[in-house]
């Protein structure tokens, strides 16, 4: 609030009133009145201002580090008004929206010193009313004269003060205060107040937007710069001053770098920075930066930024991510992530606890891993969980099946493939870098391809078919194998150098027929797993089906049980699920397709377990009529068995 002058004798005579009876004259203006009253309830001094309620000296130096960046601007408005402010004896002061005074920038606040006003609180509670308390109240600046504020010592002085809102939050005033009130020109007082509330209101705003924009910036998983004209680096966000620093560039100081990039990118001139200044845009292009120290490359888009009048490009914008990192984004977007961890595969034996135990000690360490076992023993399932407890599991998990494609493909697959200069598609190699990458029937992989895989492994290095360049790598290979490598290795069926890559870390995985104290709680387990997945309420296993489950021999391990147990929870109406409710061919239909169809054959022997007892008994036949269709088909019981 801003009033014309008033008489000061008049206003002092309603301040003495006021002071003897402590009833406001009707002409005192009601805010100062309110205000007057709070005083006398805080029990104010009236003498002279008091320093009391000063902040320590660590906690104010931490309040100014806070607000450093107002104190600056502040003074940098006000330097070019010195001169005004000592023709009027006008202090200037900043507080914080807490009433403490951050910094006094021109001569003595009634007469102190800096040292002795900064840090300290001139609230209503503090000193009573004031300019100060005033704006702080009304949240609105406010022109107090002398005879108003609560301090005799003040009377001969008038001051103003106004509140810095941010965000409609009230988060600094600036109080401009006279000496002597007859040398304090209102108007131009207000004017340059003004304009420093204005000014310092649209900086910290400013700031608070690019405060926001920088912290985006630092977390988004790209490199961003701002490059001017002769490849000097203006601005980097967190991931790019990373990036300078590993290549040799970083901050001179607060405000530059010391270094262009032109003088430590060897091959600048054919980068899209070097194009960008031609006014040329990049968009996602595949490049690669070569350094004294190290070879990088990214994905990288640049934008013409800044042009002169004659249109010349002044700067540019770069954006840029690493391909690796690229590629472990992509992985996990399309869903490269381990499902399981240790703790899914439950047991009951010691045996298979062991196991695990051994598991999870070798998942801490960062050596290769080799996972031995039968078919459906659970092998993928604990690569999973490896994984999940390795110091790989921020990384992507990639699965490939040597069974599932051609030698040629296989080849691809892994290292991947150069098509054309333009056209060059990474192989699972390196798409699992910074993870683990799951082999499956690792046995099955040719020799020549094993060779190559091995030494990539050793030198952490992987080079595209048809292409020269290598790349780094740095992923944990897990690999399953059905049977004993080592023996396939001594008969030369598999490669040595990839074996002896693997031997280190060997964890060999128990058939279920060896662990049948672990079929109740896999069996419940399954049914959990089961009812979660489809939404379903739970179901459990008898005792009597236990018992039956029991004495099988499960030739196809867990993951026939799996198959057995799925079968019953879906044709199961009740909750419990008894001997009768279970079918050990799962979902295979026991008609006479067996008679005709030799892969449905092999598949209820299978079943059965190859044995001929037990297959005569489900299938109702004789084992003389069995051994007929055995000879049918041409096979032999232990070619079926393997």
């Amino acid at each position: 609030m801003i009033r014309g002058p008033r008489s000061r004798e008049k206003l002092k005579a309603y301040y003495e009133s006021y002071m003897k009876t402590g009833r406001p004259d009707p002409n005192v203006n009601p805010e100062v009145a309110a205000s007057w009253a709070k005083s006398r309830a805080y029990g104010a001094p009236t003498d002279r201002i008091h320093t009391d309620h000063r902040l320590s000296r660590e906690d104010f130096a931490a309040r100014q580090r806070l607000h450093k960046e107002a104190i600056s601007y502040l003074r940098h408005l006000t330097n070019n008004l010195r001169d005004f402010f000592k023709e009027y004896d006008i202090s200037l002061l900043l507080l914080d929206e807490e009433c403490v005074i951050l910094k006094s920038y021109t001569m003595p606040f009634y007469q102190m010193t800096p040292g002795e006003i900064e840090g300290v609180r001139v609230g209503v509670e503090e000193i009573g009313t004031s300019s100060v308390s005033m704006a702080y109240d009304l949240q609105q600046p406010f022109w107090l004269f002398g005879p108003e504020m609560w301090v005799q010592d003040s009377h001969e002085s008038d001051a103003c003060s106004a509140p810095i809102f941010v965000d409609k939050k009230m988060r600094y005033i600036i109080t401009m205060v006279g000496m002597h009130y007859q040398n304090m020109p209102q108007e131009a007082v207000m004017a340059v107040l003004k304009t420093l509330c204005y000014g310092l209101e649209n900086y910290i705003q400013q700031q608070t937007r690019l405060k926001a924009q920088e912290a985006i910036l630092d977390v988004i998983p790209f490199a961003v710069y701002h490059v001017q004209e002769g490849s000097e680096v203006a601005y980097a966000n967190k991931l790019g001053m990373q990036r300078l620093k590993k290549i040799g560039i970083g901050r001179k100081d607060n405000k530059s770098f010391g270094t262009k990039l032109s003088d430590v990118v060897l091959n600048y001139r054919h980068t899209p920075i070097y194009s960008g200044f031609q006014g040329v845009l990049s968009h996602n292009r595949e490049v690669t930066w070569i350094t004294p120290s190290k070879t990088y490359e990214d994905i990288t888009t640049v934008v013409p930024f800044e042009r002169d009048s004659e249109d010349a490009v002044r700067s540019v914008v770069a954006i840029s991510m690493p391909i690796e990192d690229l590629r472990t984004m992509v992985a996990h977007a399309a869903g490269f992530t381990a499902k399981y961890s240790l703790s899914s595969m439950v047991c009951a034996s010691a045996a298979f606890s062991s196991v695990k135990e051994k598991a999870l000690r070798l998942a801490k360490g960062r050596t290769h891993i080799l996972l031995q076992g039968e078919s459906g023993t659970g092998k993928q399932r604990m690569a999973h969980g490896i994984h999940q407890a390795s110091p790989f599991a921020t990384g992507p998990f990639i699965a490939l099946h040597c069974g599932d494609v051609t030698p040629e493909l296989l080849e691809q697959e892994i290292f991947g493939v150069s098509i054309s200069r333009e056209v060059s598609h990474p192989g699972k190699l390196e798409l699992a870098s910074g993870g683990t990458l799951f082999i499956d029937e690792i046995e099955k992989m040719p020799t020549d391809i094993a060779r190559a895989l091995a030494a990539s492994l050793t030198t952490m290095e992987s080079s595209r078919i048809g292409e020269e360049t290598s790349r780094p790598i740095n992923v944990r290979l897990v690999a399953a194998c059905d049977t004993e490598l080592r023996r396939l290795t001594e008969r030369g069926s598999f490669d040595k150098s990839l074996y002896e890559v693997l031997s280190h870390s060997v964890i060999r995985i128990p058939p279920l027929r060896n662990r049948k104290e672990d079929i109740g709680v896999l069996g419940e387990h399954i049914l959990s797993e089961l009812a979660g997945l489809h939404q379903s309420s739970a179901k459990a296993l008898a005792p009597d089906a236990v018992d039956f489950l029991m004495t099988y021999e499960w030739p196809g391990n867990i993951k026939q049980l799996q198959n057995v147990i799925e079968h019953a929870f879906f044709r199961t109406e009740g909750e419990v699920i008894h001997a009768e409710d279970i079918n050990l061919f799962g979902d295979i239909t026991l008609d006479a397709r067996w008679k005709e169809d030799k892969e449905v054959f092999i598949k209820v022997w299978r079943v059965a377990g190859g044995n001929i007892s037990r297959l005569s008994t489900l299938l109702h036949v004789s084992r003389v009529t069995l051994y007929r269709y055995l000879k049918k088909y041409g096979i032999e019981k232990s070619k079926i068995d393997s």
